[in-house]
């Protein structure tokens, strides 16, 4: 029995099929996009979706929205020049998804023993009623909670 390549699975199917090829559309706008525009500017915006001749550039923040906006013509130069049947850009603000927080319940020391043994001996050097001293303890007191 032959291997079969994932084209092979994927033209398979007609709904597979369309969907393939429309992951490679978006794919070739996405490239034409990021040899277009400033390399700082592509990281921060991907293509979203092309429908009817409607192109929708998700961007990280407002302002790589903006400057987006002011390149659309050059941008819309570029994707029809490329074959594309392009008639409108839209950019919309659409931030990645942050790193999710540790879940609750967990906690992670952002020092280590050493650290608070060495804050601890450096505390107690200091004179009694000394701010720094103070802040050095609860520094220490949080870190171990």
């Amino acid at each position: 029995m032959q291997a079969r390549t994932l084209d092979e699975y994927l033209n398979a199917d007609e709904t597979m099929a369309r969907l393939a090829a429309h992951a490679g559309r978006l794919l070739k706008l996405q490239r034409i996009i990021e040899t277009t525009i400033p390399t700082a500017l592509a990281r921060a915006c991907r293509i979203a979706n092309y429908k009817l001749g409607v192109v929708i550039i998700h961007a990280d923040n407002g302002a790589v929205a903006t400057k987006l906006r002011q390149m659309a013509p050059s941008v819309g130069d570029a994707l029809r020049s490329s074959g594309s049947e392009v008639t409108e850009i839209r950019i919309k603000v659409q931030p990645l998804d942050p790193i999710p927080p540790p879940p609750s319940g967990q906690s992670r020391s952002i020092l280590s023993e050493n650290t608070k043994q060495a804050l601890t001996t450096l505390a107690t050097g200091l004179p009694e009623g000394s701010s720094l001293k103070d802040a050095l303890l609860r520094l220490v007191n949080r870190a171990s909670a």
